[in-house]
C-alpha cells in the first residue's frame, strides 16, 4: 500500500500526496484571506486619499463583488483547462498584482480599474480553493473543510494587523499596500502540484461529468440560503467595519482595522475545531449554535457605545460565523463529487449575491449616518438560518478509499 507521507512520481510527473496537496491548498487559503483582508481593511485610508466620495465607495465594492462572481466562472474554465493548483497559483499571483494597483493608483479611475481585476481574480481564486478542498475532503475521507477556513482566517488576521501597523508607522497606503502584496507573492511560489488517490467507485470516477439536474439545485437551497447570509454578514463586517469605527465611532486609522483583525480572530478560534465539534455534535447541531451566536454579536456590534465593544462584538461574530461557510461548501460538494468545480461555480453564486447585497445595504445605510442600522439586519436574517440547519447532514456514501493507489488526473 502506497504511503501519503512519502510521495511517489505519478504518470503525470507530480508526486501523489495527499498531505502535500493539503498543505499546498492551506497556503492558498491563507493567501486569499490574506489579499481580501489587504483590500478591506485599507478601504478608509484609499477613499481619503484619492478622495472618493462614499456613495462611490459602495459602488466601488458592490462592483468587486459582481467581478468575483464573474471570476467565479472564469475560475471553473481555468479549473477545467489547467487544473485547480494552476487555476489558484494564477489567481493569487493577479491579486497581487492587483492589491500594488489598488495602492499607487494615480486617480479613481485607475483604483477603480483595480478593484475590477482584484475582484475577478478572487473569484477565480474562491471556485479555486474550493474545489481543490472538496477534492482533499473526499481523499481523507472525513471532515478537513474547516481547517482550510482556519487558514484563511489567519491570513485575514495577519493582513489586518500589517494595516494596522502600516497606519502606526505612518506608511503611505501604497507602500503598506505593496509590502502585503509581497507576502502573497511568497505564497504563490511555494504552491505546488500534488496528485490526489482517486475515491473508489465507479460514481466517483474522474472525468466522469454528469448533468447537475433541476432536482440537484433544488437540494442546494438550503446550503445557499445560508451561504447568502454569511456573506452578507461576512461582507457587513469585512468591508465595512473599519469604516463603521471610523466614522461611527471616531476611531483612528490605525485602530479602525482592528475589528476585521477581530472578526478574523474569531473565525480562526471557531475553525479550528469546527471539524472535531462536526464529528462529536453533528453538523446539525453546530449549525444552529452557530446561528443563535451570530445573531447576537451582530446585535451587540450594532449596539456598541465605543470602538473597543465594537472590536470584541466583531469578535464574537467570527467565532460564530466561521463554521457555517465551510459547512455549506463542504455538503453541497458531497452532493455532486464527481462535477463538484460546477457545483461549487454555481453555489457560489449565492455568495456573491450576499456580498453584494451585505455591501450595497451597508454602504448605503452607512453613507446616510445609519450603520448601526446595518449590523441590526443581518442579526434577524441570521434567525432565518435555523431552518436551513436540519439539511446539514452528511449523505450517505461509500468510503473514501484512502491507500488506492489510482491517480487523479485533475491537479
Amino acid at each position: 500500500m502506497m504511503s501519503f507521507h512519502a510521495p511517489v512520481r505519478a504518470r503525470l510527473g507530480h508526486p501523489v500526496s495527499r498531505v502535500g496537496a493539503r498543505r499546498v491548498t492551506t497556503v492558498a487559503f491563507a493567501a486569499q484571506g490574506a489579499c481580501v483582508a489587504a483590500v478591506y481593511t485599507t478601504v478608509p485610508a484609499v477613499t481619503e486619499h484619492l478622495g472618493v466620495a462614499p456613495l462611490l465607495t459602495t459602488a466601488l465594492m458592490v462592483t468587486v463583488a459582481l467581478m468575483a462572481g464573474a471570476g467565479s466562472f472564469l475560475g471553473l474554465a481555468a479549473i477545467r483547462r489547467a487544473g485547480p493548483v494552476a487555476t489558484m497559483r494564477g489567481a493569487v499571483l493577479t491579486a497581487a498584482a492587483a492589491l500594488v494597483l489598488i495602492g499607487w493608483a494615480p486617480g479613481q479611475a485607475g483604483a477603480a480599474c483595480a478593484y475590477i481585476l482584484f475582484g475577478l481574480a478572487v473569484g477565480a481564486l474562491d471556485v479555486g480553493v474550493n474545489t481543490r478542498a472538496a477534492a482533499i475532503e473526499r481523499a481523507y475521507g472525513r471532515s478537513v473543510f474547516g481547517s482550510f477556513y482556519t487558514a484563511w482566517s489567519v491570513g485575514g488576521v495577519i493582513a489586518a494587523l500589517l494595516t494596522a501597523g502600516a497606519a502606526r508607522l505612518e506608511w503611505p497606503v501604497a507602500a503598506g499596500l505593496a509590502f502585503q502584496a509581497a507576502i502573497v507573492l511568497l505564497a504563490a511560489a511555494c504552491m505546488r502540484t500534488h496528485a490526489l488517490p482517486a475515491p473508489e467507485g465507479p460514481s466517483d470516477a474522474v472525468g466522469a461529468q454528469p448533468p447537475l439536474g433541476r432536482r440537484l439545485w433544488i437540494r442546494l437551497i438550503p446550503f445557499g440560503l445560508v451561504l447568502l447570509v454569511v456573506y452578507v454578514v461576512e461582507s457587513t463586517v469585512s468591508a465595512w467595519s473599519a469604516v463603521y469605527l471610523r466614522q461611527t465611532l471616531a476611531a483612528t486609522l490605525t485602530v479602525a482595522p482592528l475589528a476585521y483583525a477581530a472578526y478574523q480572530t474569531g473565525t480562526v478560534i471557531g475553525r479550528v475545531g469546527a471539524d472535531r465539534l462536526v464529528q462529536k455534535l453533528g453538523a446539525v447541531t453546530v449549525v444552529r449554535t452557530a446561528t443563535l451566536l451570530t445573531a447576537g454579536a451582530l446585535a451587540g456590534l450594532a449596539a456598541a457605545p465605543s470602538w473597543p465593544f465594537a472590536v470584541l462584538a466583531a469578535g464574537a461574530v467570527g467565532l460564530g460565523a466561521s463554521v457555517l461557510a465551510p459547512l455549506s461548501l463542504a455538503s453541497a460538494a458531497r452532493l455532486r463529487p464527481a462535477a463538484s468545480e460546477a457545483v461549487l461555480a454555481r453555489l457560489n453564486l449565492f455568495n456573491y449575491v450576499g456580498v453584494i447585497t451585505g455591501g450595497a445595504v451597508s454602504g448605503l445605510l452607512g453613507s446616510t449616518g445609519h450603520f448601526r442600522l446595518a449590523y441590526a439586519v443581518p442579526a434577524a436574517l441570521a434567525v432565518l438560518l435555523l431552518a436551513a440547519a436540519r439539511h446539514f447532514t452528511r449523505p450517505p456514501g461509500r468510503n473514501a478509499g484512502i491507500g488506492n493507489e489510482v491517480v487523479t488526473t485533475m491537479s
